[in-house]
């Protein structure tokens, strides 16, 4: 997800304790661990300043983002209230623990995928089935604000309810595009998915030995190819990798690509982000330089 959806998710981790009872520092204290530990896992976008060998794609959602590490950030959080709000609540720690399981777990669902399992595993895991920037989870969160400033006797009611719409979206979401993701995968040799930014709309990217095919569907009308797509699956690579490090990373990180090899340039891109006849995840470099 975006930095900002997860910063609507700290702020409405937040909004479900009942704070009638605390003091300005606890309830300081609290904020800072619901939002802090819901935006933690991306502080690997810092890697980019040190990276010499075109290995962020890898390293973003990696290792930051492994449920194994979930309870260190929250053990963070906890060391942090107590150092700045002399706080000694158990309770931050699992509300920091809750956040960051949060953050790491949304981010499976959609295209980008995450290093869930590392170090023990480096196979990126995405599902495809939720938008980065999703709306319907902006519009949930900004229904439960307007009521707990109607009723705030009772605001942290709204926001326990919020969360439970925001599970039942992702599951609705989530079975939809996996019953579309099953009516392909039997007829191609690779089938991923990326959920459009309007609900229960889905890109559903296919590869058959050099063709790949995006096709826009749903439950509700008929699959339409959008793109069509011919990768040359004989290109060598060789001196690409060599000359631009960020297109092996991309090739070894994407679940597949699309190899462009013509007279002006040979490179790779993800199908996944290809829109208006471009991936925004394309390396490639010029031949005649």
């Amino acid at each position: 997800m975006d930095s900002i959806t997860h910063t609507l998710f700290g702020l409405a981790l937040y909004g479900t304790v009942d704070k009638k009872n605390m003091d300005i520092k606890h309830k300081r204290a609290y904020l800072v661990t619901a939002v802090g530990a819901s935006l933690i896992p991306d502080i690997d976008v810092l890697s980019r300043f040190w990276d010499t060998e075109g290995m962020y794609q890898m390293w973003h959602r990696g290792i930051t983002h492994s449920i194994f590490l979930t309870p260190f950030w929250a053990l963070l959080f906890s060391l942090l209230c107590l150092l700045l709000f002399k706080s000694k609540d158990i309770k931050l720690f699992f509300l920091g623990w809750i956040a960051v399981i949060i953050h790491n777990t949304s981010d499976l669902f959609n295209a980008w995928g995450t290093g869930y399992l590392e170090p023990f595993s480096s196979v990126r895991i995405t599902f495809g089935t939720i938008p980065i920037v999703d709306f319907v989870v902006w519009m949930i969160m900004g229904i439960a604000y307007i009521f707990s400033k109607k009723k705030q006797g009772i605001s942290p009611f709204y926001f326990r309810m919020a969360w439970m719409f925001i599970i039942l979206h992702f599951m609705v979401q989530t079975i939809q595009g996996l019953f579309i993701y099953n009516q392909y995968s039997e007829n191609y040799d690779q089938v991923a998915l990326s959920a459009g930014f309007i609900p229960w709309t889905y890109s559903v990217i296919t590869k058959k030995e050099k063709e790949v095919t995006i096709f826009s569907d749903s439950l509700f009308q008929k699959k339409r190819a959008q793109y069509v797509l011919q990768s040359s699956e004989d290109a060598n690579l060789d001196m690409l990798f060599d000359k631009r490090p960020e297109a092996k990373t991309l090739y070894q990180w994407a679940p597949f690509v699309v190899l462009v090899d013509d007279n002006d340039r040979i490179g790779l891109f993800d199908p996944r982000f290809y829109r208006n006849g471009q991936s925004f995840l394309f390396e490639y470099i010029e031949k005649n330089k």
